[in-house]
């Protein structure tokens, strides 16, 4: 089931690769929207709030794990485009000892400072038990955060995009029929919704390990390759932890909006939980088509096909901004209808608070369609530290803006909105402005291999 990114059609190959990878983690989304879906349905708004508020903090520690598999998958797509298959092997080994101990280190330390954290957000004390008993239990999970992310990197990253579908497929039903099980029968509550979350992750983080170990058994390293290489570690640290910081920055900011909201009370909390939902399962497919799109620049960069990487970003960027037009339009038309999914329709303050979010985002996905598919861009010619760059301006711009015009009378509450499109917008402009300016100077491949990693 491996692909070849550096043959055939170029549309059709991102296609085919990218499809798999969007469904996926649609269904990934499954994991915190049927637990969103079902508390907000049958446990109130209260339990709703502490949900969504955990939700922010779920992503951002998913983004370090995320972030490290990434930016390894990119090393093992480019050792793959060269056909350098022992290299590979030995890069396998290394990161799963890098990116294995950071995340033992992180459960440790969620799991410890879990008290602090909630303060930091400002959590109201009426919810503060409520997120609490959630986010213990989704922390005891991390490790399987780790397990699947990072063999879904490995198949990814040769081309085999199907396989990581089926398992969270298989997981997502098992959460939605573990959800109802526990918060309709047991009635355990939150803490039902996170058990639900947790049992899933794990049944799919460890089916994939086994099919990798059985079923794709020679990407698996063999006693000759276990052993620490020096100048591979170096390079799986620098694609690793740059995209690593990307990640985290972009989530820490979304944290920080978090924290901002919640001092507007638990309705606009409400609100914005489930409006998060819906604006993340829009442009969601879109993220993960940059992520799709790395892997094809990756590939081709190895190889050193500079004649695909530039028909492979024209037919990109065409996909990506008629896909985030249609989008725009449904969610802008639909914005008070797809708030009733979560919210009950009595809730009519909660439903109008997040209809002006929606409205205010469903206009902007272009933005964000554009920013992902420069991501994917600089992860795949090696510059990963130009998606830092851009990522601190997105996200700079979004909390600075929201945190100065917030409390402003004139603003209010719609600054916070209207700072998310204008930082991408802003990331945009300085992102292809990098790539004319470099374009100008060097070919794909010089790209990649000038000041790796910035």
């Amino acid at each position: 089931m491996e692909r070849d990114l550096t043959r055939g059609s170029v549309t059709r190959s991102i296609l085919l690769f990218a499809a798999p990878i969007i469904a996926g983690n649609l269904l990934q989304l499954f994991y915190n929207i049927a637990d969103t879906l079902i508390v907000g349905r049958f446990l109130g708004a209260d339990a709703l709030a502490a949900v969504g508020s955990s939700y922010s903090v779920m992503v951002f520690l998913t983004s370090i794990i995320l972030g490290l598999c990434m930016g390894s998958g990119v090393l093992f797509s480019m050792l793959y485009g060269a056909h350098q298959e022992r290299d590979m092997k030995k890069s396998f080994f290394v990161s799963f000892l890098f990116i294995g101990g950071i995340t033992l280190i992180l459960e440790a330390a969620a799991l410890l400072l879990i008290d602090p954290l909630l303060r930091a957000l400002q959590i109201p004390a009426d919810i503060f038990s409520l997120t609490r008993d959630y986010l213990f239990i989704i922390f005891l999970g991390i490790v399987f955060t780790f397990f699947f992310n990072y063999f879904a990197a490995l198949l990814r990253s040769v081309g085999n995009s199907s396989v990581p579908l089926m398992f969270l497929a298989a997981s997502a039903l098992i959460n939605i029929v573990l959800d109802l099980l526990f918060i309709l029968v047991f009635h355990m509550g939150v803490a039902g919704a996170a058990v639900a979350t947790v049992t899933a992750q794990g049944i799919s983080a460890g089916g994939l390990f086994l099919y990798c170990r059985f079923r794709a058994a020679h990407l698996f390293w063999t006693k000759e390759d276990m052993y620490f290489d020096h100048g591979i570690a170096g390079q799986i640290a620098q694609y690793s932890l740059l995209t690593c910081v990307q990640q985290s920055v972009m989530n820490f900011g979304i944290l920080m909006i978090q924290g901002l909201v919640n001092s507007f009370g638990v309705s606009v909390m409400a609100a914005f939980a489930a409006a998060v939902k819906i604006d993340s399962f829009a442009y969601m497919p879109v993220q993960d088509f940059g992520n799709a799109f790395a892997t094809y620049i990756a590939q081709n960069s190895g190889a050193e096909k500079a004649g695909r990487i530039q028909k492979g970003l024209k037919s990109s960027i065409l996909i990506v901004v008629v896909f985030c037009a249609l989008i725009s339009f449904v969610v802008f038309t639909f914005a008070p209808g797809l708030m009733t999914l979560f919210i009950r329709p009595e809730e009519t303050e909660i439903i109008r608070i997040g209809t002006g979010y929606l409205r205010i985002e469903g206009a902007c996905y272009c933005g964000i369609g554009c920013l992902s598919l420069l991501y994917g861009l600089y992860r795949g010619l090696g510059r990963p530290g130009i998606s830092v760059i851009l990522t601190v301006i997105s996200l700079g711009t979004r909390v600075g803006l929201a945190y100065l015009l917030a409390p402003l009378p004139a603003f209010g509450l719609n600054a916070v909105w209207w700072a998310i499109p204008i930082g991408w917008v802003l990331a945009d402009a300085v992102g292809l402005i990098f790539y004319h300016t470099i374009s100008r100077k060097n070919t794909p491949e010089k790209m990649s291999q000038d000041t790796p990693g910035c």
